[in-house]
């Protein structure tokens, strides 16, 4: 078995192992490893985040890699406007679980407008909803509730202008 040092903590490790058994890291005999994925970061700046940035996978010392920007878009993001697994859009979050503002995802958590499969917020859509006030949804909780059991006359009202103002936009 050839040995070789560890490029983070310099001890003799086996040049197949995948972790360093001393200090941890991982490939430690691969010099200029420098981890899984991808990570980009616009040049451009706001308030010192970057306007954009994109980041999947884990960093050379194993440690996931979470965007973090204006647009932030990747497994782990948090930003303004996020795309991701797992996020937080402050203004608004697209993806499997988002805290934010406003989100769209399979689990939507949000302060205003919820929308998912499970879906929370001021104003709530999905199939499992739980909504401050205005909940569409085939189960939920609501002060104003549009269900398969409970057609609240105001929440009818609500999402019936909602989607009038929204079909010119649609061209529908």
């Amino acid at each position: 078995m050839a040995l070789a040092a560890c490029r983070e903590c310099g001890a003799e490790v086996s040049v197949e192992a995948l972790t360093c058994p001393h200090c941890g890291a991982p490939r430690p005999t691969e010099p200029g490893w420098g981890g899984t994925g991808f990570e980009w970061q616009s040049e451009a700046t706001y308030r010192g985040y970057p306007l954009v940035h994109v980041a999947f996978g884990k960093d050379a010392r194993g440690r996931r890699r979470v965007a973090r920007g204006v647009i932030a878009i990747g497994q782990f993001a948090v930003g303004l406007i996020t795309l991701a697994q797992f996020g937080v859009g402050l203004l608004f979050g697209f993806g499997q679980f988002i805290l934010g503002f406003t989100a769209l995802a399979q689990f939507a958590f949000a302060v205003y407008l919820g929308i998912g499969q499970v879906a929370m917020g001021y104003v709530a859509v999905g199939q499992v909803v739980l909504a401050y006030y205005y909940g569409l949804a085939q189960i939920g909780l609501g002060k104003f509730l549009w269900s398969t059991q409970r057609q609240d006359p105001e929440a009818v009202r609500f999402f019936q202008s909602l989607w009038d103002s929204l079909k010119p936009f649609l061209h529908w």
